[in-house]
């Protein structure tokens, strides 16, 4: 066999090994939505958040949220996305200080005809000082089940203050 086609021979193995190894599993997550929360652009309470430029995850700016008493803020409807059969996850990154009580993420998904549904991350929730950690909630929606507008909170169940830094909606396969 000649040098020129086991050079050629080699490279199309290479090229071939990596186009396959690149390829994403069907059972990863895939973002639907991202807010990277450096602007109030359509923010659904843009009174009870700031954009703070100083403390942010992603160096771009996050929202501060002061909360004297408990609330939920309301931050995002994200629309109809078309989902059905599938594992909805919203996540972001959150910071606390002085937080007495608990802070954790909410989603809400609408269904035309059944009603409205949550789903609370209550499993780790944030309180005291600390520093950024990934905060997440998960909806199930089964076959024919497709939500024509999903809300992402934030809850505060006490006060404090805390940060919220790049939300993102992500849609991964139906957890058995």
């Amino acid at each position: 066999m000649s040098k020129k086609l086991s050079l050629v021979l080699l490279l199309s193995s290479a090229l071939i090994f990596s186009l396959t190894s690149c390829s994403k599993p069907s059972n990863q997550a895939v973002e639907l939505k991202q807010y990277p929360l450096d602007t109030l652009d359509g923010l659904l309470s843009p009174n009870a958040v700031e954009v703070d430029k100083t403390t942010t995850a992603d160096g771009k700016g996050s929202f501060k949220i002061v909360a004297a008493e408990p609330v939920t803020v309301e931050l995002y409807d994200v629309g109809d996305i078309d989902v059905e059969n599938a594992t909805l996850t919203y996540q972001a990154k959150v910071k606390t200080e002085g937080v007495e009580g608990q802070v954790y993420l909410e989603m809400w998904c609408y269904f035309p005809g059944k009603g409205q549904f949550f789903s609370r991350g209550l499993q780790f929730p944030l309180s005291g000082t600390t520093d950024w950690t990934i905060l997440e909630t998960n909806f199930y929606l089964k076959k024919g089940e497709n939500p024509n507008n999903i809300r992402l909170n934030v809850v505060i169940n006490g006060k404090g203050t805390l940060w919220v830094d790049d939300i993102r909606l992500l849609q991964g396969p139906l957890k058995k």
